[in-house]
């Protein structure tokens, strides 16, 4: 309320000022009769006169008076050149900072709440260049002197900063009016004053800091390569190391704009997505499903059946689908695309050159302009005592180990509760094992709202699983007697679970070793350290996929190629940051999870007010149909606006519908466009349009409605 006051007293003092000098006829004659009145009495003060001009200069640009050109010419015409120049450049820097503080105090809390989350990724753009924009638009005499101003205090910019800034920016367009001015007796009009040559060459001298900042980051790229000796012609354009998804993707981005391509994998085409990862646990998932489904056949008004699961059968369908969709990932493909594929381990030299050892030991060097690491990640494995004694399987070996048995393990621990492990613990279950699943966290899919893992732990129980959550694993051996065990503590107990497999699933770190990383001083912890264009210490060497980060998810990885790709063949010209604002993901548990932005509980950890508005698919038709009416759909969006800010969705094609909400959120799209889209009737899409419509019924002005209903009774008569 203060605020606003002082805001509107403001705006009354400014109303009541442009009211008087309306009635006032500013022109160049009325100019030269006020100088001439004025020179006379400067002659007997002339320091009093250059101080009361000052202060009037001063108060005329801090409030946004509209004579400010008027006063730049008076003061070439009463003081001039350079004791004119020297006032008006000190006293429009200072009104100018006071405009853009009163901006900041009275209007920017305001304008922060109108943008809510954008503020903040607006806000570090301004910190970092708005030095640079406030001098370009100095530079520019058509930009409104009160506009810049008043933006520029609703920023980050520090209130130092907008001054020598602007006292920099303003002098050439300064000096230009206060030396007319100087002229005073012999302009005809202020259209003589700037003339479109002049014009131009402001524009040009508002690009010298652009020109400048580019000129000096083609410095640092060159600097990175200190000490090394670069070659003077190249074999490739491109040499990528990995050949899962983001690897994939690069190269075939780099074939398709005509660029001269490598790509080098040791293992299999495809990565660990297709071979160990996402393609067999779905097609395992999609066995179990049917399964359970059977089991439950009575829910469809059929017998239920007790399945009879050939183990082998399963796993060997699991490699059939593996090698159904492997030609997609094939080296032949590739090669037709315009990719060379080599087979071999890729080894950094310098930061042009990769050595390829294949697998006889064969080794050959290739330079290239660019190079992008891609080689993924591994299941982790923690320092839990005795765990190498037992044998433990991960979700990239137990393809192969569990492949040509007649039986799932029948008493199997899965260690580990996220994603992967919650997963194989399910399906793994509807197989016929009896599974105990581990976890150290209070829950199970930590990063997931509370009553999500609920659902899930719920139904994985269900199942028959024991879910231990708050258990964290000691240590493992193997009994003479009853075989394997591994010892779990839950507080102050500790208790011993004997199994036959144990599934380490506790987490993926990404591949660093072997790549020549450490010898080129390339920093990597957990993943390689790049900025926001991909870029590792040398410009020229890229890292994208599961071995960047931020993210482990096989379409994140192919997000992140682009990025790579592109900046790796074209970043002298032009570079693209790496864009994560919308990214969504699924577990593949039934039901299935899939969530993209805010969760609830992260809103509430951040600090940011939401409205949730849920949506329960037992009240979804289809949902009904198929004998699938649990879970539901929960939008986050600000009060009292339909821009969605989160969306988790916990239901069968869970993973399906959030692709309706992921467009939403990328193109800026709000649920009254979603609610009014058509959705066919009856599918499981039309649970996100029925979200939108409980957004809609919660927002709908009871005074409105009122009116509306006074309307229909007034026309009944």
């Amino acid at each position: 309320m203060k605020k606003l006051v002082l805001l509107l007293a403001l705006a009354a003092v400014i109303v009541a000022l442009l009211m008087m000098l309306g009635g006032q006829d500013i022109d160049l004659s009325t100019l030269r009769e006020k100088v001439a009145e004025i020179g006379e009495f400067q002659q007997r003060n002339p320091l009093m006169v250059g101080l009361l001009f000052a202060l009037a200069y001063i108060a005329v640009t801090a409030l946004s008076l509209p004579i400010a050109v008027w006063l730049t010419l008076a003061s070439g015409a009463l003081f001039g050149f350079g004791t004119g120049l020297l006032i008006v450049s000190f006293s429009s820097a200072i009104g100018a900072t006071l405009a853009f503080l009163a901006a900041r105090y009275l209007l920017r809390d305001w304008v922060r709440a109108r943008l809510g989350a954008r503020a903040k990724g607006i806000e570090a753009g301004l910190a970092r260049d708005g030095a640079f924009y406030l001098f370009s638009l100095r530079l520019i005499p058509v930009v409104p002197f009160f506009a810049v101003n008043l933006l520029m205090g609703l920023t980050p910019l520090r209130a130092w900063t907008f001054y020598w800034v602007s006292q920099l920016g303003m002098l050439a367009g300064t000096a230009v009016y206060v030396n007319a001015g100087t002229q005073l007796a012999a302009l005809d009009s202020l259209s003589g004053i700037v003339s479109p040559r002049l014009l131009a060459s402001f524009a040009l001298l508002a690009v010298f800091p652009w020109l400048a900042r580019a000129v000096l980051g083609l410095w640092k790229r060159r600097r990175a390569h200190e000490g090394w000796t670069k070659p003077k012609s190249f074999d490739r354009n491109l040499i990528v190391i990995g050949a899962g998804s983001a690897g994939l993707v690069s190269a075939y981005i780099a074939a398709a704009t005509k660029a001269k391509v490598t790509l080098i994998e040791a293992g299999e085409m495809g990565g660990d997505c297709l071979n160990y990862g996402c393609v067999p646990s779905k097609a395992l998932i999609r066995s179990a499903t049917l399964a359970h489904q059977m089991r439950h056949a009575g829910t469809y008004g059929l017998a239920d059946t007790t399945p009879a699961i050939p183990f082998g059968a399963v796993m060997d369908r699991v490699h059939d689908v593996i090698a159904e969709i492997a030609p997609h990932d094939s080296v032949e493909r590739y090669t037709g695309l315009g990719v060379e594929v080599l087979k071999g381990y890729g080894r950094l030299i310098d930061p042009w050159t990769v050595e390829i050892t294949d697998a006889d030991g064969q080794t050959r060097r290739l330079t290239s302009r660019a190079i992008i690491i891609a080689t993924g990640a591994r299941p982790f494995m923690p320092p839990l005592p005795g765990l190498d004694q037992v044998g433990p399987l991960t979700s990239d070996s137990l393809w192969t180990e569990l492949r040509g048995r007649d039986h799932a393990p029948k008493r199997l621990v899965v260690l580990g509760g996220g994603p992967i492990g919650s997963e194989l613990t399910q399906a793994f279950a509807r197989l016929g094992s009896e599974v105990t699943q581990i976890e150290m966290a209070p829950r199970l899919l930590m990063r997931e709202d509370p009553e999500v893992s609920a659902l899930v732990t719920a139904s994985i129980k269900a199942d028959g699983v024991q879910v231990l959550t708050d258990h964290k694993a000691v240590a493992c051996g193997i009994d003479p007697e009853q075989g394997k065990w591994i010892e779990v503590e839950h507080g102050t107990t500790t208790r011993r679970i004997h199994f036959d497999e144990i599934i380490v699933a506790v987490g993926r770190s990404a591949r660093l070793e072997g790549f020549g990383l450490e010898e080129l001083g390339i920093a990597a912890d957990r993943t390689i350290d790049t900025n926001e264009f991909l870029e590792t210490r040398y410009p020229n060497i890229l890292a994208a996929g599961d071995v960047a980060g931020p993210f482990q998810f096989t379409h994140t990885a192919s997000h992140q190629a682009w990025f790579a790709s592109v900046n790796a063949l074209f970043g002298s010209f032009k570079r693209f940051k790496a864009d994560y604002r919308v990214i969504p993901w699924a577990t593949f548990t039934d039901p299935e999870v899939a969530r993209v932005g805010l969760s609830e509980t992260e809103a509430r950890e951040k600090g940011i007010e939401v409205e949730v508005t849920q949506y329960d698919l037992a009240e979804l038709d289809r949902a009904i149909t198929d004998g699938a009416a649990r879970g539901f759909v929960k939008v986050l969006t600000p009060k009292g606006k339909d821009r969605i800010l989160g969306a988790t969705i916990v239901g069968e094609h869970g993973g399906d519908l959030i692709a309706e909400f992921v467009l939403a959120m990328k193109h800026g799209l709000g649920l009254n466009k979603i609610l009014g889209t058509i959705h066919i009737y009856p599918t499981w899409a039309e649970a996100n349009k029925a979200t939108a419509g409980a957004w809609r019924r919660d927002h709908v002005n009871p005074r409105v409605l009122a009116a509306v209903k006074k309307f229909h009774d007034w026309r009944r008569g």
